[in-house]
């Protein structure tokens, strides 16, 4: 009776022994993978006003960071002698989901959306990607600092980004925006115009002419409050930690069994 009870409590102290020890460490291991890899936002960039252009963007948030790769071609190539200095934002709508306007938002009748006009559907301007220097919406219309010049270009940045952007950026809130038309290619009217927003500039030098709403592009919602403070929902941690403990008590378990067993054998045949 002694080595029947023996047989059945060394499985129970070596499951207890190896939960208690394994339990912290896969937590440890499971909690750290998020904050590592951070959480990818991506959007195909499509044509405004008949740009001809195309593109697309991907932003990944690490803390306050964001680390964003975009490619572009088919924008307006030349400006006054130059490359074409193509300003561009990471728009925010305060209210419901972002999206990209149509030519049914040009209200004026003037044969293009222009940055007003343009607003109603992805909101106002959050953060200025430049090439360099400031960041912020008060760079909004820095031509000298531009993220993309030219037809064609890649841009690759790393910025800080505040908690609204990011917060609007988790919910579906925010759109890349890249401004910018041929005015050579426009109307009498539009290319007389001047920008809505700076007068020094035509109207097609701030029209839209890229647009895209930025989506998370892995397999479900990073958790609320983000990869930064490890906020949300535990649940995908909860389950990893108790697969990999219930995978080795079950190992640690087998083992001990064995022992007990070859104990008793040899105890029978003395």
């Amino acid at each position: 009776m002694r080595t029947a009870k023996k047989l059945m409590l060394t499985p129970v102290l070596a499951l207890t022994a190896f939960g208690l020890a394994a339990g912290p460490a896969a937590a440890a291991t499971a909690g750290s993978s998020d904050s590592e890899q951070g959480w990818t936002y991506q959007a195909d960039l499509n044509e405004v006003n008949d740009s001809g252009a195309s593109g697309d963007i991907m932003i990944t948030l690490k803390g306050d960071q964001a680390m964003i790769t975009e490619h572009v071609e088919g924008l307006a190539e030349d400006f006054q002698d130059g490359p074409y200095p193509h300003v561009q934002h990471i728009h925010v709508k305060a209210n419901g989901s972002a999206e990209c306007p149509t030519a049914s938002a040009d209200e004026d009748g003037d044969g293009i959306v222009n940055t007003p006009e343009g607003g109603a559907a992805y909101g106002e301007v959050s953060t200025t990607l430049t090439d360099s220097g400031d960041t912020s919406a008060d760079a909004a219309v820095d031509v000298e600092h531009a993220g993309i010049k030219g037809g064609s270009a890649t841009y690759e940045r790393t910025i800080d980004l505040d908690a609204d952007t990011k917060e609007a950026i988790k919910d579906g809130r925010a759109t890349v925006v890249v401004h910018g038309l041929d005015p050579a290619k426009q109307s009498q009217e539009v290319q007389d115009a001047k920008s809505p927003l700076v007068d020094s500039l035509p109207q097609a030098a701030t029209a839209p002419a890229l647009c895209g709403t930025l989506a998370d592009s892995q397999m479900g919602q990073p958790p609320k409050g983000g990869p930064d403070t490890g906020g949300g929902s535990t649940a995908g941690t909860d389950d990893t930690v108790m697969l990999a403990a219930g995978g080795g008590v079950l190992v640690a378990a087998g083992a001990a069994f064995a022992i007990s067993r070859k104990r008793k054998s040899s105890a029978e045949t003395r």
